[in-house]
């Protein structure tokens, strides 16, 4: 997914001259054997308690209880120095699903004042059609005058993650302005964004200018898939499912069979094929997403070309080209897809995976033992010209806890009994929280 905050950044980092942005090597194997090679089950709820914890913490920075609000993505580090302090969209979508994937009425309580957040910047947004923007200010909305977008561009895939997390919200609360919410910004994305060159599927959105993005992204339209498909299954309107049906054509037709991956999407054109690299996320995501065994080698691809151990850390980074970091959200990525696919070499290696990112939380650069850092070092390059930072992020330890209890944000989450009381404790602080109401 790409973030804001790599693209509003980079140009600091390169003119400061921040120490690692090129030309390191992958070093740092003596230090490997202080990583544990598994966690304990014990240590790993202690964890994903501490993960939560942060969760909180971030939530609850400029505000608390039922107030309207979206949460800080980043804080520490590099963007901290730079005051970096928005609120990304597709950020807040996965904290509504590492919420509900606590499986308790606090954490759900909190998952509802975040979606509640994203029902009213759709509402108090100029243009009043559904949309929702990249990023928005963190701080209290107690009027109108107070939503305020920090990026007003409406990439395609950051709506189809808010979209899957108010359908998610509907699914656990059967409140029906979250579905409207999701439908909304569903008909936004058919409207504005549909296509028909080439292998079809749907356009990037549009730029903070308000101009139309023309070229077309396979992790974008994997996004869309599991959007159009989760509505197909709450609301059995076959209107969805056509629309996932299209969307789907298009990541089918990005496939390279020969590589074994995905290509990134098309060129302006609409046809051209962009392979220029592959990253991380839509390998794993497809799969998450189709759990389709055609795609299933996707998965294998990203283990086999992006692992990193780099200065006594270890995963995959975001891109083949930069393997001098470990991007740690998509660690989480990948360990959440290995563990689904029910091969025990893939078990074996999602556990590994877990205990890299838990090195991580405890010993990683401006750790606080609680949050994820986004990336092991500063300047981790995303192979387009953004750069990731090791800044606690909140889409990272969201992504973690998901990863930990092989929750797929592409599914309708459900939290077995089990797993919920084992999760009341790890998210033990979001329990003071009445259940609000949508506005």
């Amino acid at each position: 997914m790409q973030r804001i905050a790599r693209a509003a950044t980079a140009a600091v980092v390169l003119a400061t001259g921040a120490a690692g942005v090129a030309g390191c090597e992958a070093t740092g194997a003596a230090n490997a054997a202080s990583r544990p090679a598994g966690l304990p089950a014990s240590r790993l709820a202690t964890s994903i308690a501490d993960a939560y914890s942060f969760l909180n913490q971030m939530m609850d920075k400029y505000a608390a209880g039922t107030t309207t609000r979206l949460v800080q993505s980043f804080t520490g580090g590099f963007l901290g120095s730079q005051r970096f302090t928005a609120s990304e969209t597709y950020d807040d979508a996965v904290l509504i699903d590492a919420y509900l994937a606590a499986g308790n009425s606090g954490a759900r309580s909190r998952a509802e004042v975040i979606g509640n957040g994203l029902l009213y910047a759709q509402a108090n947004d100029p243009l009043k059609d559904g949309r929702i923007r990249a990023a928005y200010a963190p701080t209290p909305w107690r009027g109108h005058a107070a939503v305020v977008a920090d990026s007003t561009a409406v990439p395609t895939g950051d709506l189809a993650w808010a979209g899957l997390a108010l359908v998610q919200l509907y699914a656990a609360t059967g409140k029906r302005a979250y579905l409207h919410g999701a439908e909304a910004i569903g008909d936004w994305v058919q409207v504005n964004c549909f296509d028909t060159r080439g292998a079809g599927g749907y356009t990037g959105g549009e730029t903070a200018s308000g101009q139309e993005v023309a070229w077309k992204s396979t992790e974008h339209n994997i996004d869309l898939y599991g959007l159009f498909h989760l509505l197909a299954v709450v609301t059995g309107d076959p209107v969805w499912s056509a629309r996932a049906a299209w969307a789907r054509r298009f990541v089918a037709a990005m496939w390279d069979q020969p590589q074994g991956r995905f290509d990134i999407g098309t060129l302006n054109d609409g046809t051209t094929t962009n392979d220029g690299y592959s990253p991380e996320d839509i390998n794993s995501w497809s799969y998450l997403a189709f759990r389709d065994p055609v795609f299933e080698g996707s998965v294998d691809w990203d283990v086999r070309n992006l692992a990193v151990t780099a200065h006594g850390f270890s995963g995959v980074s975001f891109c083949r080209a930069d393997r001098t970091g470990v991007w740690l959200e998509g660690t989480a990525h990948l360990a959440d897809a290995l563990a689904l696919t029910g091969n025990p070499r893939d078990r074996t290696l999602a556990v590994r995976y877990l205990s890299d990112i838990y090195h991580a939380q405890k010993r990683g650069p401006n750790n606080d033992g609680l949050g994820i850092i986004s990336a092991s070092r500063d300047g981790l390059s995303d192979c387009s010209g953004g750069l990731y930072y090791s800044s606690l992020h909140t889409g990272a330890t969201a992504w973690y806890i998901l990863a930990a209890d092989q929750i797929n944000p592409f599914a309708l989450i459900q939290v077995s009994s089990t797993a919920a009381a084992s999760n009341s404790q790890n998210a033990r602080s979001a329990a003071s929280l009445p259940v609000p109401s949508p506005r």
